[in-house]
């Protein structure tokens, strides 16, 4: 083979994987269970010249394929690990693929990835009680993997990267990300000069896709000199996701003092949080040699945010692409799909966000254009009205699309068919709460705001009437962030207040409408339009009936 890369199912390893058989390189990948193979598949790499093999580096190696280039990806990577844990992969194992690979005849190189921190600090010995599991295991594994490798005459490099970011990676800078997100992050742990610096992981991989072409025995640096300091980054992160920034930081002493129910800082992350460069001449020197350029930090950091937050941090997966904060008439705004030549533009009701539409648009013909209203879901809060958040919504887009809205959102939906029909090929209002009876008191209570920001999925899929799943999961995770459910509670009063003005639209509205409705949630006004009834549904029949509700679409 060209090269083996242990640890081939994780983050770097998959990705270096990919990018070596992109450039037609024959690859051994060495997993314990092979989940590579389709992750490749969904990525679009092909695998003809890809070979599968079990390993458990945590033993001694045998009877594996040879190799010009062997790659150790493999890494023992999360925080509060016992130390024999840590060390069975971050130094046992590193130690197993450098004996192993001098066994090989004449192998190019062994690439050891390592970290920038542990590269830094791999003087003397590591300690357990100060750093971590993690951290002291790496560096007693870099120490270990420099004297082995020497000991036995295997030609080396070694790369310490940075944090290494992209759609997958959830540790680290991402846990900080994630409280930024959900409004947990007062303050900015370090100081003012804090550098944490990133790389991303498209760019990592193509980097270590040409070190075994440089001379061996060089340690190269792979990070964004560029990154900003800690409290710009952040910055940068929650302007572009229409978060409150942290104005105020936190001294790395005084939070090692503090006890950490009170911080929320898992004390193994604050040996990262310095105001240390680190020496990168070699790497940016073998990057330019190869043409490799980074993208721009500020970019990298915002596109990862769109990938954490269309994942939920881990917790779900990206059903809509492309997706991200656009700012959509003044408002940062959740947008996913087709934002120029869409077939259906899909509007969301009360209290969910365009996950909803996941079971709906799977099933209609075309591109879907899919966004969260404005102050709900995944969009920021707005001073303007929702007519001129749609009228920008729909500003780039140049096809005539299937306009769908659902309850809350039929009086916008309305309005602007009205407004601008060379607009709108045709109207589909979707349980139009403003045709049907208003929400019973019980149902109001069960939806006040302090009941919504505790309210489980499976509590919330019952007070709906509709099935558990990802689309009650995602609208409760948003329930749960700052002044989301306050806001949904606003909504919904302010779409009662306007009943009587949404009914009279509909004698002006030019353009076709269709009205689709539950059995168990009738209308209790005429329409002088369509009106399907689909047996045994109720308000959400796109979730209970998405099929029914796709052939009526």
């Amino acid at each position: 083979m060209d090269a083996i890369v242990f640890g081939a199912t994780g983050f770097i390893g998959r990705s270096l994987v990919a990018e070596l058989l992109t450039r037609g390189r024959r690859v051994a990948a060495a997993v314990r269970e092979d989940t590579l193979t389709p992750w490749l598949a969904s990525q679009g790499v092909g695998t003809t010249r890809l070979e599968v093999v079990t390993a458990d580096i945590t033993r001694p190696l045998s009877g594996l394929p040879e190799a010009r280039d062997v790659y150790n990806a493999a890494a023992r990577y999360a925080f509060g690990l016992g130390i024999q844990e840590a060390r069975a992969v971050n130094v046992t194992g590193a130690l197993h693929v450098v004996e192993w690979a001098a066994t090989l005849p004449g192998p190019r190189r062994l690439v050891h990835i390592s970290g920038y921190r542990v590269g830094a600090a791999a003087e003397g010995s590591p300690d357990h009680a100060t750093r971590g599991a993690y951290e002291a295991s790496k560096t007693e594994g870099h120490l270990a993997v420099l004297d082995r490798a020497h000991a036995l005459g295997v030609p080396l490099s070694v790369v310490n990267p940075s944090t290494v970011i992209g759609p997958g990676q959830y540790l680290g800078l991402g846990t900080l990300v994630q409280d930024l997100w959900n409004g947990r992050l007062p303050a900015v742990p370090g100081g003012p000069g804090t550098f944490l610096p990133v790389v991303t992981v498209g760019h990592f991989a193509r980097f270590l896709a040409e070190v075994p072409e440089a001379p061996a025995g060089e340690h190269y640096w792979v990070l964004d000199d560029t990154t900003p300091p800690l409290p710009e980054l952040l910055g940068t992160v929650a302007r572009h996701t229409g978060v409150r920034t942290p104005r105020r930081t936190v001294p790395v002493g005084l939070l090692r003092r503090l006890p950490r129910r009170l911080t929320g800082a898992d004390p193994e992350t604050l040996s990262f949080l310095s105001d240390d460069r680190y020496p990168t001449d070699s790497a940016r020197a073998l990057a330019a040699r190869a043409g490799l350029e980074m993208p721009p930090a500020a970019e990298a950091l915002r596109t990862w945010a769109d990938d954490l937050v269309a994942a939920r941090f881990g917790a779900a997966s990206p059903w809509l692409h492309p997706y991200g904060f656009r700012t959509v008439a003044g408002s940062r705004t959740w947008v996913a799909g087709e934002r120029h030549r869409p077939a259906h533009v899909l509007l969301h009701g009360l209290p969910m966000n365009a996950d909803l539409w996941a079971p709906l648009a799977d099933r209609l013909p075309g591109p879907v254009l899919a966004a969260d209203l404005p102050g709900l879901g995944r969009s920021a809060a707005t001073d303007g009205s929702l007519d001129a958040w749609l009228a920008g919504l729909m500003e780039p887009v140049r096809t005539r699309p299937v306009l769908v809205a659902h309850a809350l959102a039929g009086g916008p939906a309305l309005r602007f068919a009205v407004d601008r029909p060379d607009r709108v090929g045709e109207l589909v209002l979707i349980a139009p709460a403003f045709l049907q009876a208003p929400v019973p008191r019980l149902t109001r209570s069960a939806l006040a705001a302090p009941v919504l920001r505790r309210m489980s999925a499976a509590r919330l899929a019952r007070t709906l009437g509709v099935p558990a799943g990802p689309a009650t999961e995602s609208a409760v995770a948003d329930l749960r962030r700052r002044g989301a459910a306050r806001r949904v509670v606003a909504a919904m009063r302010a779409g009662a207040a306007a009943r009587e003005e949404s009914r009279a639209l509909l004698d002006r509205v030019t353009v076709p409408v269709r009205i689709i409705v539950g059995s168990a949630d009738p209308l209790t006004a005429a329409t002088g339009h369509p009106v399907t009834e689909l047996a045994g549904a109720g308000h959400y029949p796109q979730l209970t009936h998405p099929s029914e509700v796709a052939h009526l679409c």
